[in-house]
């Protein structure tokens, strides 16, 4: 789960980090009364958007008087960005928030993330911040330092000293630096976070580490211990096919293909995915109806992927272990009865009842394409979204 950056700095200030004072607005008169209750003469006007580059798209704006807080916050609310981060969707803004405008001497970088090849948070720091950080590590990665957490003894002061010195900054930044990077890590352990991000992490005008902006991301997995940051969930955000899989507890992320997939287990999925690439195809989704689902999580799943438009053919591909491929081929009829498939669906079942749910499919007298084993599925879901694809106005 993604956040906006306000609310990942109410998070900040909740555990004592620094941040810019700021208040969110909806409407271009609420971002003039938040702006008379900021601090200063001059104020930025921050488009809120689950995306990083939200500036060169617009969405970030300096400004110095009243008037051209109401007509910028009144261009953004009604506007959509889409940057490098948004995968080609456009999200809407409709919260503005409007911060104290804040002196930068210099830009910095601090992150955390689960490091999933040491198995343990690892904090990354650079004196390259304010630009994409992907950039440097592509160009520049001895800019970038880091520090493995070890799980038992958490976060040491001497991991901080060498961040900070590496990143040139003076005893009393290091020590700012090492109070934020514990409060990070608190932050991290309590709210079961993925990454959380400040860049830039500024130096101000008094010298002083300041969060300028904030990035968060929490493991979906935990938010049933967080209630909390689940309310925090911006729907309109989001892949609107992703959220009504969610709502059935199904595993799904949309991706540019057209070969649409519902396999049954994330490892079978991805190899699923694998076959129809080494076979000339391209996969429209990743979906795993997951090990143990029924006819009605599959009936669900088939709708969700023919809500697609893009989609040219349906590889059914279901490995019966603990699901039995007799509800799989219940699931199956039933959705393309309701639902209306214009597409082929080609279907593989292998395991328990797979015999059983073979016979319902032949005997359905809908137009499912059977098949033998995993190699011949992906060869006639790519023969046949071809043929579609090439008839399909």
């Amino acid at each position: 789960m993604n956040f906006h950056e306000y609310q990942a700095k109410g998070l900040f200030a909740e555990y004592g980090i620094p941040v810019p004072g700021g208040e969110i607005a909806r409407t271009p008169e609420q971002a003039v009364a938040a702006a008379r209750s900021v601090a200063g003469r001059q104020w930025v006007v921050k488009a809120q958007v689950h995306a990083g580059g939200r500036g060169k798209a617009g969405g970030v704006k300096l400004v110095s008087s009243l008037d051209e807080v109401r007509s910028e916050a009144e261009r953004m609310l009604s506007m959509s960005i889409s940057t490098y981060q948004t995968g080609g969707r456009a999200l809407p803004v409709d919260t503005v928030l409007i911060a104290e405008a804040t002196e930068i001497r210099e830009e910095l970088y601090l992150s955390a993330l689960v490091d999933r090849v040491h198995r343990c948070i690892t904090f990354m720091g650079s004196a390259a911040g304010g630009v994409d950080i992907e950039q440097v590590a592509r160009t520049e990665p001895h800019k970038i330092i880091t520090a493995q957490v070890n799980n038992t003894t958490g976060l040491q002061a001497f991991q901080a000293r060498q961040m900070g010195f590496g990143m040139g900054l003076s005893a009393s930044q290091v020590r700012q630096l090492g109070a934020i990077m514990q409060s990070l890590y608190r932050l991290f352990i309590d709210k079961d976070l993925s990454l959380v991000e400040i860049n830039p992490l500024i130096i101000d005008g008094d010298g002083n580490l300041v969060a300028l902006d904030a990035k968060i991301n929490a493991d979906d997995n935990a938010l049933f211990r967080h209630p909390d940051l689940a309310a925090m969930r911006d729907e309109a955000q989001e892949d609107p096919t992703e959220v009504e899989a969610s709502r059935h507890d199904l595993n799904y992320v949309t991706l540019d293909g057209n070969i649409a997939c519902m396999v049954n287990g994330a490892g079978l999925a991805m190899a699923t995915m694998d076959v129809i690439k080494l076979n000339g195809g391209e996969p429209a989704n990743f979906l795993d109806v997951g090990g143990s689902t029924d006819a009605e999580r599959v009936a669900a799943a088939f709708k969700l992927i023919l809500s697609s438009e893009h989609v040219d053919a349906i590889l059914v591909n279901i490995f019966g272990g603990i699901v039995r491929c007799d509800l799989i081929a219940e699931g199956i009829i039933s959705a393309v009865q309701e639902v209306g498939v214009e597409v082929p669906v080609v279907v593989r079942l292998e395991g328990t009842n797979a015999e059983q749910g073979r016979r319902m499919l032949a005997d359905s007298g809908l137009a499912l394409t059977p098949a033998a084993d995993l190699n011949d599925a992906a060869r006639k879901v790519v023969a046949a979204a071809g043929q579609a694809a090439e008839v399909s106005p």
